[in-house]
């Protein structure tokens, strides 16, 4: 039997954890001196609470190789193949440890797949994989598929400011709209696992109504097959209005819904908003 291995960037809903039996590797979050495992020690809202009131930002870090070795040890020791699927390798050193602990283990069989994402998009990765699991495809065919999504994945994002990315070291070329007027509003979008500047618009609202538009215009005829999911960090009416505008402009299923936790949010900052989408 294949088990699927992914990190805590993917915000998987425990009904999903539970129905596919995915075993979730978490990252890490500090405080000064105290460090949080993500979704284990440290809830979102008390995240959030903390990160409000913190004189200094936190900061993040990855599960060691150790982390995955163990967990891999026991799947393959139960006679398990194994698939993982990480943040991007751009983003974090995730898949650099997973691939370090799949080294240690020569004998197993394990795949491990560096999404060039992370939150909602690598949640739509594993979605894909584990109902492809499900339904009795083989790990090939699985990690083969995969690798064809994030092909195809379009994400895109609108933070409240980009003060959170900048501190944190991850803004990329985003860093071309530092300095731009208070109102003006970020769009930006993963590219070959690496966040990248797309356009500025001036007020949350029209950035968000812009976003549908670009995904609108990236899906083309094909919306009502997209695969589709929005993320939010402390808004969730947003969220859920962006969520029926998806499903009326592209006539597509039900978008996933999830939180941006902790590793992320200390990256994008409360008032994110963004939508993943393939066909």
């Amino acid at each position: 039997m294949i088990k699927i291995v992914t990190d805590s960037t993917a915000y998987l809903s425990e009904a999903m954890i539970q129905q596919y039996d995915i075993r979730v590797v978490p990252l890490y979050i500090h405080f000064g001196n105290e460090a949080f495992r993500e979704g284990v020690d440290l809830s979102d809202p008390d995240f959030y609470a903390r990160l409000k009131e913190a004189p200094e930002l936190p900061t993040t870090s990855q599960p060691s190789a150790g982390e995955f070795l163990e967990v891999f040890k026991e799947l393959s020791g139960a006679g398990h193949e194994i698939l993982v699927m990480t943040i991007s390798s751009n983003l974090s050193g995730t898949w650099d440890s997973a691939m370090a602990a799949k080294n240690m283990l020569p004998e197993a069989q394990i795949e491990v797949i560096d999404s060039l994402s992370t939150a909602l998009g690598l949640e739509l990765i594993v979605k894909a994989a584990a109902e492809a699991v499900a339904g009795g495809a083989s790990l090939q065919e699985v990690a083969a598929m995969a690798e064809e999504i994030k092909g195809k994945l379009h994400v895109l994002f609108v933070v409240d400011t980009l003060e959170y990315l900048a501190k944190g070291g991850r803004i990329g070329n985003a860093k071309a709209f530092l300095g731009t007027i208070l109102k003006v509003k970020p769009i930006l979008f993963l590219q070959d696992g690496r966040i990248e500047p797309l356009e500025q618009v001036r007020s949350r609202h029209k950035a968000q109504a812009r976003m549908l538009d670009l995904i609108a215009e990236r899906l083309g005829d094909q919306g009502p097959q997209a695969q589709t999911a929005v993320t939010h960090a402390l808004v969730p009416d947003e969220a859920q209005r962006l969520k029926q505008e998806l499903v009326a402009r592209l006539g597509c299923s039900e978008p996933l819904m999830t939180d941006i936790g902790p590793v992320i949010g200390t990256h994008t900052g409360p008032g994110t908003v963004g939508i993943a989408a393939y066909v």
